[in-house]
């Protein structure tokens, strides 16, 4: 049997976290009642004119430079007709022959493989159309129009991906990136973020590409992966039986996790695309790149090769930096800490579940107090993590006067450590014994006995030292 590769393309659309719609002043806003968002202008009333959205420009820009794209200074928009009930105009707003941003790429990382980036193709500004609701039981349609003229970013990348994981990784990665940004919510469920996913196969080893067949909608990944294993597994059967595969737009039915033909796939012509006569050009100013580049700062992939550098391990440093805010509070922190490697541990697993990534009110200065105290052997690595770090963050003070008074301060004085040691020691003569004869696992146990005798104030080096030594010089 022919052993074939997977190829797909993504065209990825991001509604925008603009306050008015891409070209009417409408609130864009998500969970209205039905029709409350609408106005002449986006009902497409005879008469009314287009306007420029300025931020959904911004916007544009703004991902197009973190994306490594090329900015065009003059970018123009045209109509794309085609007839549907959620669509009032007859034509959607677009940019087809002038997109405001060409070429770019995403760093995309996948466990177990070397990281690698996909290839754009372009970026352009749209307009989003309305939803249909088709309710079981009824033998009509009802149309909601508050998503109709949402502002929307279409990113399309080039015939790049070869995995259902790499489409993953590239909306995780894309997400992350727009809530970055602050851009978009980047919200599946919502449909702030989706894809249609265009996939086909080939021979490996064949530089042509095979017929493609797009899926639409796919507004959730889990649906998404599923989808892409179905089709590319129909595609191939089809090959392998001696059939074609048809050029087609197909949907996925969750229900049965198959994909069906929704019709022949369209051609640019079909859409009998041309230049909006009422929008003007959109004009980028070098002035707006230099202002829109520095509100960008640091990328997500960036932030994490960062933490890399720092001694973070690759999941704690990719939670890290999975939001901006989560990010820019750990590095000043990080920047007061004695040992960034074991924050991060911390942060992660104490911080993080009770502060919810609000601002801790333990300061960096105290955290890193805290981090001394365990540094320094004066309370144990475990105390200060399910104990001490609690009651700091509910209630902030100084580490130290804290752990005293939680008496969770290591006692290292010799005298009482020995003493204990020798108890547990006599208290365990079997034991002992076998730990004599080769079983120095039984450590453990007597640094337990010897814990609980002293109320976990017992310094675990000394101790196990002392342990040691009585052990062994009784054999």
């Amino acid at each position: 049997m022919t052993t074939y590769e997977t190829v797909i393309g993504l065209e990825t659309h991001v509604q925008l976290a603009t306050e008015s719609k891409a070209f009417c002043d409408d609130r864009n806003a998500f969970g209205a009642e039905p029709n409350a968002h609408i106005s002449p202008v986006s009902l497409g009333y005879p008469g009314t004119l287009p306007f420029l959205n300025e931020r959904q420009v911004a916007f544009a820009v703004k991902l197009g430079l973190a994306l490594g794209c090329q900015i065009n200074r003059r970018s123009t928009f045209d109509r794309k007709n085609y007839f549907y009930a959620d669509l009032p105009k007859g034509y959607q707003i677009t940019q087809d022959e002038s997109p405001i941003c060409v070429g770019g790429q995403l760093p995309i990382r996948i466990a177990g493989s070397e990281p690698r980036s996909i290839q754009l193709h372009h970026i352009h500004m749209e307009e989003d159309a309305g939803k249909s609701i088709h309710a079981e039981g009824q033998d009509f349609s009802q149309v909601d129009l508050n998503r109709a003229g949402t502002p929307l970013l279409e990113i399309v990348t080039e015939p790049d991906l070869r995995s259902a994981e790499e489409v993953d990784a590239f909306m995780s990665g894309m997400r992350q990136l727009v809530r970055w940004l602050d851009i978009s919510d980047g919200n599946m469920e919502e449909g702030s973020l989706r894809c249609d996913v265009n996939i086909s196969v080939r021979p490996e080893g064949q530089s042509a590409y095979g017929t493609r067949c797009e899926i639409k909608n796919m507004n959730s990944m889990r649906f998404a992966r599923r989808a892409i294993a179905f089709e590319v597994d129909r595609q191939i059967a089809l090959l392998e039986s001696g059939g074609t595969v048809a050029q087609q737009t197909r949907q996925f039915d969750p229900e049965s996790g198959t994909t069906s033909a929704l019709r022949t796939k369209e051609n640019a012509h079909d859409y009998r695309y041309f230049p909006d006569p009422d929008l003007p050009p959109v004009v980028v100013s070098e002035e707006d790149i230099a202002r829109l580049r520095a509100e960008i700062g640091t990328l997500p992939w960036e932030a994490y090769d960062e933490l890399i550098a720092l001694g973070l391990d690759a999941d704690d440093a990719a939670l890290i930096s999975e939001d901006r805010q989560r990010y820019a509070t750990f590095r000043r922190y990080a920047a007061a800490s004695p040992a960034v490697p074991e924050l991060a541990k911390l942060w992660v697993n104490r911080v993080l579940p009770h502060t919810q990534d609000a601002e801790p009110a333990l300061t960096p200065a105290r955290f890193a107090a805290l981090q001394q105290l365990i540094a320094e052997g004066k309370v144990s690595a475990a105390n200060a993590a399910s104990r001490l770090l609690p009651d700091l963050l509910d209630t902030p003070g100084d580490p130290g006067e804290r752990a005293t008074a939680l008496g969770l301060i290591q006692n290292t004085d010799i005298n009482f450590l020995s003493d204990i040691a020798r108890e547990v020691v006599q208290a365990n003569p079997q034991k002992a014994a076998a730990y004599r004869k080769g079983k120095k696992g039984l450590i453990g146990f007597f640094m337990g006995e010897v814990m609980k005798k002293s109320g976990g104030a017992a310094e675990p080096r000394e101790t196990q030292a002392l342990l040691r030594n009585i052990l062994e010089s009784q054999a």
